[in-house]
């Protein structure tokens, strides 16, 4: 495993001089043109995946990429898709689910999630997404059907109502194949 304090000399010795003026562009300007809301799973990296560039992506990452429907006392995820959509002004906003989710696994499996309070409370705003499908494709078919459900989350916020009224913003779906690294998309009204 790589130390991580190994891995910041790495970054300060070698990547940041190679890149040392997009970083002196980033320390006063802050204008990415892209929310990507995806999977807290460390196999799914949104910069690796869309290779983008420090600056180019404002990332919100939660478990099984849940993004709670607005509610006025909101939390750190409605603080940042307000923040992203009306502060930085971002053009697109991507929902990005991914194979062999976690989250959408305990779901589709119904798995008892008693041990885990907090989490099994996380994954209710998943509720919307939760399919009655058995089979091979049942856990597929959660983590597409999060992604419309998520999709759906996003529009009951006003910063985005507003902004799609207004053709400042797009919504994208997207489900991530960990072991292919392909890209699929996912209509937000059904595949």
């Amino acid at each position: 495993m790589l130390d991580l304090a190994t891995g910041v000399t790495t970054f300060r010795d070698t990547v940041f001089p190679a890149k040392a003026g997009l970083f002196t562009r980033l320390a006063s300007t802050h204008a990415p043109h892209t929310l990507f809301v995806g999977c807290s799973d460390a196999r799914v990296v949104p910069e690796l995946i869309t290779s983008s560039e420090p600056g180019e992506l404002f990332v919100i990452r939660t478990a099984g990429n849940l993004v709670p429907a607005y509610r006025a006392d909101g939390d750190g995820v409605t603080a940042s898709v307000e923040y992203a959509v009306e502060v930085l002004g971002v053009r697109r906003i991507v929902v990005c689910g991914h194979s062999s989710c976690g989250a959408m696994t305990a779901l589709a499996e119904r798995r008892d999630l008693t041990a885990t309070p907090t989490v099994a409370g996380w994954l209710r705003h998943a509720d919307a997404a939760v399919v009655r499908c058995t089979g091979p494709d049942a856990v597929a078919a959660m983590v597409r059907a999060n992604v419309r459900a998520q999709l759906a989350n996003l529009t009951t916020h006003p910063a985005v109502a507003r902004a799609l009224a207004d053709d400042r913003v797009a919504l994208e779906g997207w489900v991530f194949d960990i072991g292919s690294g392909s890209i699929a998309s996912v209509d937000s009204s059904g595949d």
